[in-house]
């Protein structure tokens, strides 16, 4: 009874932790979009809501250090395809990497308790390979579940700036032909761009940013196709550095960029459209027809089974 208690308070501290660490992320963006607003705005940002949500999340990390030890890599992790992949989630801060390591150990330890926990079964030998066989599934689902929900989180994001770049390169288009320089609209499509695509206005922010901090232009550009991993930025990339290299005109690489990836989006949508008859195939087998014919031929079958069945049977 002991050990079942003990297993109860883990799933609570862990499923509480969860939801806090869920609030906090929710919370700690819209921080965040109050700090830029007060940047915009040329005024003092307010540190009274931004330093207990720091304090919170420093507190948080603290306490899932020890539990991301045991997943995490010994050494070259940093160095390795999964910083890119958090890079191309949009998680740059110095704690993911430990919250996601902590929840690979946690989540491993967690199901299975929580499987020996309900479960209620006999012991004997082919029963019990059977449990243990379970055991170490869902252990397995444990430990890589968090690679998952990362890989998810990449491909929704990419997906998000493949679909909101073509947009954006005719706003440049607009600035440029109207007499801005190329850093100036890409400002000016930084700050546009939220409406559409918030992921997209922080990349080219964050690529404004270098820019003014005295990076170059061929840097910053190659940075921003390393933290998103889209095949369409790099060719916007490779685009802007070869007009500058070049010397050809910019405005019309540009409508010329964002005519061919709209071009390559409505081919993806069309794509995506003539998949939906194979899709939708297996549900209506599996789930669709099943019920169907049960309405319809339900009623039949009982008046057959009442009344033709005794009649043929001489009752």
């Amino acid at each position: 009874m002991n050990l079942q208690l003990w297993i109860l308070v883990a799933v609570f501290i862990s499923v509480s932790g969860l939801t806090f660490g869920l609030g906090m992320w929710v919370t700690g963006s819209r921080v965040l979009g109050k700090r830029f607003d007060h940047l915009g705005s040329h005024t003092e940002p307010s540190t009274g809501a931004i330093e207990p949500v720091a304090q919170w999340r420093a507190r948080i990390a603290r306490m899932a250090t020890p539990l991301a030890r045991l997943s995490a890599p010994k050494e070259g992790w940093e160095n390795s395809n999964l910083r890119v992949r958090f890079m191309h989630a949009g998680l740059r801060g110095t704690g993911w990497p430990t919250a996601f390591f902590a929840s690979k150990t946690l989540l491993a330890l967690v199901l299975p308790g929580l499987c020996w926990l309900f479960a209620r079964t006999d012991m004997s030998p082919v029963n019990q390979r059977s449990v243990m066989l379970t055991y170490l599934c869902l252990a397995a689902l444990g430990y890589y579940l968090p690679n998952l929900i990362l890989s998810m989180t990449v491909n929704s994001r990419q997906r998000e700036l493949r679909e909101a770049l073509p947009d954006a390169i005719d706003l440049m288009t607009v600035c440029v032909e109207a007499g801005l320089a190329l850093d100036a609209a890409l400002q000016r499509a930084g700050d546009e761009m939220h409406l559409r695509s918030a992921a997209l206005a922080d990349e080219l922010n964050l690529m404004t940013i270098e820019l003014r901090i005295g990076s170059t232009r061929a840097m910053a550009l190659q940075n921003l196709a390393l933290r998103t991993g889209v095949d369409d930025i790099e060719t916007f990339v490779t685009t802007l550095l070869q007009s500058e290299h070049f010397g050809t005109n910019v405005a019309q690489s540009l409508r010329v960029l964002a005519e061919t990836m709209r071009d390559h989006r409505r081919l993806r949508a069309e794509e995506t459209a003539a998949k939906i008859p194979l899709k939708l195939l297996f549900p209506l087998i599996f789930f669709i027809f099943p019920s169907l014919f049960l309405v319809l031929l339900g009623p039949a079958m009982i008046s057959v089974f009442k009344n033709l069945l005794p009649t043929l049977g001489g009752g």
